[in-house]
């Protein structure tokens, strides 16, 4: 196949691998540095690609969901941040510049195009992010936050008594490590966590 037929089935803002682009070229290394050299791909990564996408304001990086999905070859993850666990008003005010994404497949730190993400595998984790689930990751990861950990804890404590409790205990039981559990037990009037 020509390079033209190639570029006809990319899509501005859409993520490849080497692999997708290999079902339209029979010489998909050669056309791949074309396509690089002339700026209609940039590399994200080893294997990944994207088509950028111009707007008035120049070219867009890629959507994050999107770009996850791709490196994953799977729709099973979650994007979240430290940064997340300041709306929950339980004193935790610092701003982190990396995601964390959850999912079943990758483990370790990726930079894709200019952006960092910390991978880390979890056998459970919801589909959405919940006030309940929040609660529970800043708790499973209480150690890595630069605030003072006792008066973040204090808060969280006065934070899960407001919590619809049924919410909660389920979030500590599917999502909760086991120092999260032996930490919020108390609080929810469960003797079995």
């Amino acid at each position: 196949m020509k390079l033209d037929d190639l570029k006809k089935h990319l899509q501005e803002g859409q993520v490849y691998r080497r692999e997708d682009l290999a079902k339209w070229s029979k010489s998909v290394d050669r056309h791949l540095d074309l396509l690089l050299e002339e700026g209609t791909l940039q590399k994200l990564s080893q294997g990944l690609y994207y088509v950028p996408e111009q707007t008035i304001f120049g070219q867009t990086p890629p959507n994050e969901e999107i770009l996850i999905r791709s490196f994953l070859k799977d729709d099973r993850f979650l994007i979240t941040s430290s940064n997340a666990y300041n709306g929950l008003g339980v004193g935790t005010t610092q701003l982190y510049n990396q995601q964390t994404i959850y999912n079943h497949k990758r483990h370790g730190q990726f930079k894709l195009g200019n952006r960092h993400f910390n991978f880390r595998i979890k056998p459970h984790f919801p589909k959405k992010l919940t006030q309940e689930f929040l609660l529970v990751d800043l708790v499973n990861n209480l150690d890595s936050l630069a605030e003072d950990r006792e008066a973040v804890l204090r808060n969280v404590f006065s934070k899960a008594v407001t919590m619809e409790q049924e919410k909660l205990y389920y979030s500590v039981v599917e999502y909760g490590s086991g120092k999260t559990k032996k930490i919020l037990a108390p609080l929810l009037n469960q003797t079995k966590l």
